[in-house]
């Protein structure tokens, strides 16, 4: 869906389930990063949302005036899985951190209960203004 087709209140259910996904994605990379500890020059990946949405500083009027913003007609937010290529202090070529990993899987429900917080009170919202209660 493109931001231009949507309204404001449209635009942050979109939002919301595009973090949700983002968030399910990392869950999945975080325990194939855990399961892959001692897998032998494995190298830890890590899901790429919010960076996208950041690089216009919470702005949805997006600017074009260079190549790397995103186009008003453009999807919203991406969701990438990328390598971390980074070197490793472990002599099998594996950068995985277990404790990093386990923080990571922390914050990320973290993240998914506020998402599903904020979207239930917003269904609250619109059964109130529907119900009348």
């Amino acid at each position: 869906m493109k931001i231009s087709n949507l309204s404001p209140d449209q635009l942050t259910y979109e939002v919301i389930k595009k973090g949700l996904d983002a968030s399910t994605e990392r869950s999945k990379t975080l325990a194939n990063n855990i399961s892959n500890i001692n897998t032998k020059n494995y190298k830890r990946r890590y899901v790429s949302f919010e960076e996208t949405l950041k690089q216009n500083n919470g702005e949805l009027s997006l600017k074009t005036s260079n190549e790397k913003h995103l186009s008003y007609d453009a999807p919203m937010g991406e969701i990438t899985v990328k390598e971390d290529k980074t070197s490793s202090m472990r002599e099998d070529g594996n950068n995985v951190n277990l404790d990093l990993e386990k923080v990571n899987q922390a914050a990320n429900a973290l993240m998914y209960n506020a998402m599903i917080a904020q979207l239930n009170n917003r269904i609250s919202q619109r059964r109130i203004v529907v119900n009348g209660k």
